[in-house]
């Protein structure tokens, strides 16, 4: 699975030159440069010991949607413009969804930037770059549709124990506030039999966890012709022997149908666990964020998912402030969180895009009510939170232990792990070896809005090929010289519910 017609040849850097990946924005962009670090990897490049500030090679994989994502950019390429004038040889790439819509306008902006790449052609990085220090000059190049889907691509896991998987690519939506769809094309599915064979390899590998990924995973079989393809699909995951845990993200309402959920909730292995995109609460709102869903419809898809699914937590994304929003439209927003009960909600203030239709449309919030009404929205989502985590306690949780998912672990000789339901864990370190990927079951004795604690005893360990998988890697790793290290930035497990909001808030 790593060659495609498509795919520029491998160029073999015969120095050994070290990279580093800097990534922004949603789930597509990480799973990019997983794939962005493979091609590197695979062209004979090494990854730039982490913290190091010295990589031969630092890619930029941009994103379009986040407020001032293009002066962060370039903010970010004017700090790096004298260290590079310092070092010949050094080289400097950007690409992802920015890259996709600035095109030429980034190398006007920063000179120093030697290759400008889209999102249709990440598998040309390599050859770019050499194209770039043999005749000293920016190439810039961006493709206009897809040249190879990403899973063709070599690719450097960040985790030993789960990992993304592609089923779609693009969007067909035509939400007024997301530019995405311009810049990541109509939606593109994979073959089922393509994405199964992937998932089946990984298992092999050791991964038992795995999330599928679209930027909207639900809609997926519009591209093949099958309106039950995602079903199907989720159906076929749960004959995987060894696979787990399934995970997916993100899906829309429109597209979320019965057959999805009667699937979720007879297939032992797919996680009772779901983000669904609200955006607004607001009949009125929706419509003007041509959003093909209203109220009614997505406290129904919830009510079912519930009925179907008890313990199921759910998550979602707002837009406060979007333009024309009155104050009983935001009312509105407010009754859906209460009525929802959401587990987590990912909250954006409004702000201009520039190239979508809701920068140009008339009645924009002023700052100072959008911050007042996000502020409203947070306080109430955190108190609901809080008491939907105060109803976990005393019950009995297996946690897939995880890496790098508590910061204070160390200092609290704890460890963590996700739930079945993906709610974050931390739990007193059991007397035997406990590895990531590993199984460990608890009782739940705290709550806090944004995670758990069990502080008794571990009742069970469970030893897991996924944990034998990460110890293997992990030995390889502390057998490499120092400055060869596999993986991205540190970035932790994928997961439907990382920091970022999935499909870039866009859903």
């Amino acid at each position: 699975m790593t060659s495609s017609s498509d795919r520029s040849p491998a160029v073999d850097v015969r120095s050994s030159k070290t990279y580093e990946i800097r990534t922004y924005g949603c789930q597509m962009n990480v799973h990019d440069s997983e794939r962005l670090s493979g091609l590197l990897e695979d062209a004979g490049y090494v990854r730039a010991p982490q913290g190091s500030d010295e990589a031969d090679v630092v890619v930029f994989n941009t994103c379009a949607v986040r407020e001032n994502a293009d002066n962060k950019l370039y903010g970010n390429l004017g700090h790096l413009a004298p260290k590079k004038a310092a070092r010949p040889g050094m080289q400097i790439a950007v690409g992802g969804c920015l890259a996709q819509k600035d095109r030429d306008t980034i190398v006007k902006r920063a000179p120093w930037v030697d290759v400008v790449f889209g999102t249709h052609n990440i598998g040309k990085l390599p050859v770019l770059l050499e194209r770039a220090r043999v005749q000293d000059e920016a190439q810039v190049e961006i493709a206009e549709s897809l040249e190879a889907f990403p899973s063709t691509l070599p690719t450097r896991r960040e985790s030993a124990y789960a990992a993304w998987v592609s089923i779609s690519v693009g969007c067909n939506n035509t939400c007024t506030f997301c530019i995405v769809p311009a810049l990541r094309g109509k939606e593109k599915d994979r073959r089922p039999g393509d994405i199964l064979a992937e998932i089946e390899a990984l298992v092999a590998e050791g991964v038992s966890e795995i999330t599928l990924l679209g930027q909207n995973v639900n809609a997926y079989g519009s591209d093949i012709g099958d309106r039950e393809a995602f079903s199907k699909l989720l159906r076929a995951c749960g004959k995987i022997d060894g696979l787990e845990r399934v995970r997916f993200t993100s899906p829309h309402p429109r597209d979320f149908t019965d057959d999805v959920i009667a699937a979720m909730a007879e297939t032992p292995n797919v996680m009772p666990q779901l983000h669904m995109p609200l955006q607004s609460g607001s009949d009125p709102v929706l419509k003007a964020m041509r959003r093909s869903y209203r109220q009614e419809r997505f406290l129904g898809i919830i009510e079912k998912v519930r009925a179907a699914i008890p313990h199921a937590a759910i998550s979602t994304d707002i837009i406060v402030g979007f333009p024309g929003e009155t104050e009983e439209d935001f009312e509105q927003t407010l009754h859906v969180v209460r009525e929802a009960r959401f587990a987590q909600a990912f909250t954006f203030q409004y702000s201009k895009r520039p190239g979508t239709p809701a920068a140009e449309m008339d009645g924009q919030i002023p700052k100072k009510v959008v911050q007042e009404r996000y502020e409203r929205l947070v306080a109430l989502q955190e108190e609901i939170s809080w008491e939907e985590n105060k109803k976990q306690v005393g019950r009995t949780l297996e946690l897939m232990v995880a890496e790098g998912e508590g910061r204070k672990d160390d200092t609290t000789h704890r460890l963590s792990g996700r739930a079945p339901d993906n709610r974050l864990v931390h739990f007193t370190k059991p007397d035997q070896e406990v590895r990531p990927g590993d199984v460990v079951t608890v009782e739940i004795t705290y709550a806090a809005p944004h995670h758990l604690l069990a502080e008794g005893p571990a009742l069970d360990v469970r030893r897991t090929r996924a944990g034998d998988a990460w110890e293997k890697r992990n030995a390889a790793e502390k057998a490499k010289p120092v400055g060869v290290m596999l993986g991205l930035p540190k970035i932790g497990a994928p997961e439907p519910l990382p920091a970022v909001a999935s499909g870039c808030g866009c859903d």
